[in-house]
């Protein structure tokens, strides 16, 4: 099968004082397909319609870096974007929606599940929560195997603006008291925790044992 034409090949947005330029690297449907170079790689994970591409658009500065479906459930493929030519940020199928065949749900659950296993560049993931709503079980199932593996892992609290002030800091105080672990709220709309989100990744990225320089063709 052939890979699908990125809408953006490459965007620069400004973190802070400093410029990260991301560039689309391609969609991969089997994990023989995958870049075979040492960077480092952080996933992003979340049910279908929790806005993982929305988020990415908005960390890089670009709309349509990462299509943005309105049918929830149509990202199928292990999508790989190269980040200031240091490390990828792989967005992952969505779990969790309804409306599609149980054979395509098995697809995507053993191409997500395979690559969670085996990929040995795989340094931390981040879990993406909607603000409006509870932890699933697929959310759960995914965070009780992080666990057990000790893959580091980031909570993004999404759609924050959906939601006013004090229902951001009761949500994210539950989640962080539910998981144990540090959870950034986060919004498309006003950019509320794109630094903080970025910040905390490229740390992920620095504190890894694997090899962050250009490789050598």
């Amino acid at each position: 099968m052939s890979n699908p034409e990125p809408l953006v090949t490459e965007g620069v947005a400004i973190i802070g004082a400093r410029a990260v330029n991301c560039q689309f690297v391609g969609s991969f449907f089997a994990l023989d397909q995958l870049p075979r170079d040492r960077r480092p790689q952080v996933a992003l994970a979340g049910r279908s319609n929790v806005g993982k591409s929305s988020m990415l658009n908005r960390l890089v500065g670009r709309k349509n870096m990462a299509k943005v479906s309105s049918t929830p459930g149509k990202t199928r493929s292990l999508n790989f974007f190269l980040m200031n030519n240091r490390y990828y940020l792989v967005d992952l199928p969505g779990y969790g929606y309804a409306k599609v065949s149980k054979g395509t749900k098995k697809s995507w659950q053993k191409l997500i599940g395979d690559y969670l296993e085996s990929s040995s560049q795989l340094i931390g993931l981040v879990l993406l929560l909607d603000i409006r709503r509870e932890p699933n079980p697929e959310d759960q199932q995914l965070m009780a195997w992080l666990a057990t593996r000790k893959l580091p892992t980031l909570i993004a609290v999404t759609k924050a603006d959906k939601v006013n002030r004090g229902q951001v800091n009761t949500k994210v105080a539950s989640i962080e008291n539910f998981y144990g672990l540090p959870a950034i709220p986060f919004s498309t709309v006003s950019g509320i925790g794109k630094n903080e989100l970025m910040g905390s990744i490229e740390a992920l990225v620095n504190g890894s044992k694997h090899k962050t320089e250009v490789p050598r063709e």
